[in-house]
């Protein structure tokens, strides 16, 4: 037994604890009586819960040292000469301290932390209206990474008034990455999040996506088409209000741009809206539109490329529109 013990490899992290923790239970279970714990692996155990908890410890320390940057007034009375470069070396600390607080909160326990520490009331306080906008950006990317996946989060920072706010940044910021960092933390808001998808309806976030796919910013475009439809596939309920906001009009001009990937979620999208959704089926069909030839000349175009999806959503838009109209006009020629 003792060599059993000497040459024993004890694990050196949680899921090392965990996993030996299942195997004695699992041993639990078997016929024979249960050893003693030795003093040895007493100590062990120990030790390593010790260390798992102090490095937990740790990283709240971390959050709040970075909140304590974060939240130090600017100096009030500084040096003439100096100032400049006090005022970069400020932003420089600052943005640190960001880019820290969001590799810590991918920890879904530090962002519970982070929450009850007043991090997340602080970004929307004070950051997302910042002068300088590589902190704005940051505060919202801050917001999305403590956001996704955690309702608790969600909620409260529903509460605090984070997604009109977040919604004013995509529509109006002047700087793009905050823009596209504002669409990521609504997005987190709003997917699998009802009391979100709510908000978002009553401050006409559906409105807010269609400018965003008419930006200039490719990555808002994209980001925005591609919330659009997933919005529309997990919430076909909403198709109807959509469509008498004048959405597929609005898409089928998207798509007369010039051609970019972000098309795809623009064709899935009207897909959606021509399923189980009649007005959206009459709006597709309306001849001034040009739908039809629009999407026969985008079938050629993509004939033999890579863009497989796309293809697929624009044969199956023609489909649903157009195949049915051809088949009623070629039995009146016969």
């Amino acid at each position: 037994m003792a060599d059993d013990r000497q040459g024993r490899r004890y694990p050196q992290n949680l899921q090392g604890v965990l996993q030996l923790a299942v195997e004695a239970g699992s041993a639990a279970e078997g016929p024979g009586p249960l050893e003693p714990m030795s003093e040895e692996r007493k100590t062990w155990l120990r030790d390593a819960l010790a260390e798992v908890c102090k490095g937990q410890m740790d990283e709240v320390e971390q959050m709040k040292r970075c909140l304590a940057v974060l939240r130090e007034e600017e100096t009030k009375i500084r040096e003439q000469d100096g100032e400049e470069e006090r005022d970069e070396d400020d932003e420089d600390e600052r943005e640190s301290a960001f880019e820290i607080l969001s590799e810590l909160c991918e920890n879904l326990d530090n962002a519970k932390d982070l929450m009850t520490l007043g991090g997340l009331d602080l970004c929307l306080s004070k950051y997302l209206c910042h002068a300088q906008s590589g902190l704005r950006w940051r505060a919202a990317e801050l917001i999305a990474s403590c956001a996704q996946n955690m309702p608790q989060v969600q909620i409260h920072l529903l509460s605090i008034g984070a997604l009109p706010k977040l919604l004013q940044l995509i529509d109006s910021d002047p700087h793009p990455t905050v823009r596209v960092k504002a669409l990521y933390a609504v997005s987190c808001l709003v997917r699998e999040q009802d009391a979100g998808l709510q908000e978002f309806l009553s401050h006409d976030g559906f409105s807010v996506l269609m400018r965003g796919m008419q930006s200039e910013n490719e990555k808002l475009r994209t980001k925005s088409a591609f919330l659009l439809l997933n919005l529309l596939t997990s919430h076909p309920e909403h198709k109807d209000t959509v469509v008498s906001m004048g959405m597929v009009q609005q898409l089928v001009s998207v798509l007369r741009t010039p051609h970019s990937p972000f098309h795809e979620h623009v064709l899935g999208a009207l897909c959606c809206l021509v399923e189980d959704c009649p007005q959206g089926l009459k709006d597709c069909r309306t001849p001034a539109l040009g739908l039809e030839e629009l999407l026969r000349q985008r079938s050629r175009e993509l004939q033999g490329k890579e863009e497989s999806q796309e293809l697929d959503f624009c044969d199956r838009l023609r489909a649903a529109c157009f195949r049915g109209q051809q088949s009623d006009e070629n039995g009146m020629d016969r």
